[in-house]
């Protein structure tokens, strides 16, 4: 799958490099959803309102939030 970002992800992504903790847990998150968007674990959550849209865990206070554009073959990472 392709993997491209909104102009807030790629914000959220400069301020996580600063983190090397987060920066790791990321780039695997990123590395899991190239693969199968779905694969479990960790476990991810749909999520309501836009469609084909789901988050997974960075920590706990953080989430990795994406959405599956499975007509293009594309992951849009929404927010990190």
């Amino acid at each position: 799958m392709e993997i491209i970002f909104t102009k807030q992800a790629v914000k959220d992504f400069d301020k996580i490099k600063v983190n090397p903790i987060l920066l790791k847990k990321v780039r695997s998150l990123l590395e899991l959803i190239d693969i199968n968007p779905f694969t479990n674990p960790p476990s991810y959550e749909k999520l309501v309102g836009i469609e084909n849209t789901y988050s997974r865990r960075i920590n706990i206070q953080y989430r990795l939030v994406y959405q599956v554009l499975m007509d293009i073959n594309t992951v849009k990472i929404i927010r990190m």
